[in-house]
């Protein structure tokens, strides 16, 4: 996980259950309630945090669960061939890990409940598509254009929880050599739901838009938007 750090420091990354954190929490005034990040990582495993900093810089708590801390959790996806739509079942993980999250999350005291936030990427992103709870504020789906097997296809998040979608215009991924009929973006889906917006960023041959400022920017911008309070 990640939090914001004291006034003028950097945000600080470990343990959700840390000292660390136990004692950060100690230190806020009136044992204030915080706005949360749920986010899920792609289908190889956590990767970069510099979208974790930029959330945390901005005032929300980044909670990060490993999807691989499983010994016996498969690949779903092949990096070398850049193929995915392996071992379907680890879709349904997904969704239990958010599940778990909500759950953990909901129990705890310094949890704003009405400012909660679903984010993820790739793999991820689809999980954060799927996922019908509606304990989320809004979500971002990144580096997902919502279109494929009957298995993944849409978005099944309430209509009122609105949804930001970040795709490359030429993901590799998503190349229809590799993966027929998967490119495209999440617009189509979005027809019945305010608030909620696709983009399509330039980025010719990567599948990775979080180095983008402009797709941070995008999503600190949304997520202040959706905030209540």
């Amino acid at each position: 996980m990640v939090w914001p750090g004291a006034r003028g420091a950097p945000p600080v990354v470990d343990n959700i259950d840390s000292r660390a954190f136990s004692g950060w929490r100690a230190k806020q005034r009136g044992g204030g309630r915080w706005p949360v990040v749920v986010y899920l990582h792609g289908c190889t495993g956590l990767g970069q945090h510099q979208l974790f900093q930029h959330l945390a810089r901005a005032g929300y708590v980044v909670i990060a669960s490993n999807s691989m801390a499983r010994p016996y959790r498969p690949l779903q996806c092949d990096p070398q061939t850049l193929t995915g739509g392996y071992n379907l079942f680890v879709y349904d993980f997904r969704q239990a890990e958010v599940s778990y999250a909500v759950q953990r999350l909901l129990a705890m005291p310094w949890v704003d409940a009405g400012n909660m936030f679903l984010v993820g990427t790739s793999e991820g992103g689809v999980a954060v598509a799927l996922y019908r709870g509606d304990e989320f504020r809004a979500r971002v789906v990144m580096q997902w254009t919502c279109v494929g097997r009957s298995i993944v296809q849409g978005i099944a998040g309430p209509r009122d929880s609105p949804v930001l979608a970040i795709v490359g215009s030429g993901d590799p991924w998503y190349d229809p050599a590799r993966a027929p009929n998967q490119r495209g973006d999440c617009g189509q889906f979005m027809a019945d739901r305010p608030g909620s917006q696709s983009l399509l960023v330039q980025a010719p041959g990567q599948h990775d838009v979080i180095t983008n400022p402009a797709t941070v920017d995008a999503i600190l911008s949304f997520l202040g938007r959706n905030r209540r309070g």
